[in-house]
């Protein structure tokens, strides 16, 4: 294991990846943080509806694919915005790899690749929060990690001047609009299935 890897970690976005009955599910999270150095352990969070989500939770194991700052707004589109149940997301993506423990992650558009076995996992409601012994870690390039900020000023699209005149809340993660004066404290995004703590007032 290459330690170094935990370097990418900070203020990062990551495709989640996990294997079932030889089926290869991700979605993109934006909680993966370091939570002791012995043992090397993470903390994510995760939101249950993402198949990907039952899949860890199931099987025990993830791979975590740091994202760099060139990374597109396509792989949001592919990872983050299609449904975890019903589209094969790894499908005709190319530059992909396997861990040693079979799992898929991404090697172009990523930095850093981090694998890792569940030791406990945490309902919080929308989300799971999963503590993992790490199992695997690689720097895969030296570019910067593409931080929350750098998505939002550089990869996100803009809103059309129309759209901004809509009132109601935006996901922060995709841009999704939810129309109405108050959203419901259980609103899971339709796109990225994002809970409501990740939406802000427009």
């Amino acid at each position: 294991m290459d330690t170094k890897a935990l370097f990418k970690l900070s203020y990062g976005l990551f495709v989640l990846s996990a294997q079932e009955d030889g089926r290869d599910n991700a979605c993109i999270i934006n909680t993966l943080t370091q939570i002791t150095s012995s043992p090397n352990r993470l903390a994510m969070a995760v939101n249950k509806s993402n198949l990907t989500h039952d899949m860890i939770l199931r099987t025990g194991q993830f791979a975590a694919s740091v994202l760099s700052e060139d990374a597109p707004f396509s792989v949001f589109q592919r990872f983050g915005l299609q449904s975890g149940r019903d589209a094969d997301k790894f499908a005709d993506f190319p530059d992909v790899a396997r861990t040693e423990s079979g799992l898929l992650y991404l090697t172009k558009y990523a930095n850093a690749l981090l694998a890792g076995k569940i030791t406990d996992a945490i309902d919080k409601g929308t989300h799971t929060l999963f503590i993992a012994d790490m199992t695997e870690a690689e720097v895969l390039s030296q570019l910067a990690s593409l931080t929350y900020a750098d998505y939002h000023a550089k990869v996100k699209p803009q809103p059309k001047p129309q759209e901004q005149k809509k009132t109601g809340w935006r996901c922060k993660v995709c841009g999704y609009v939810y129309e109405g004066e108050e959203l419901p404290p259980d609103f899971v995004c339709p796109w990225c299935k994002h809970g409501a703590e990740d939406f802000e007032r427009i």
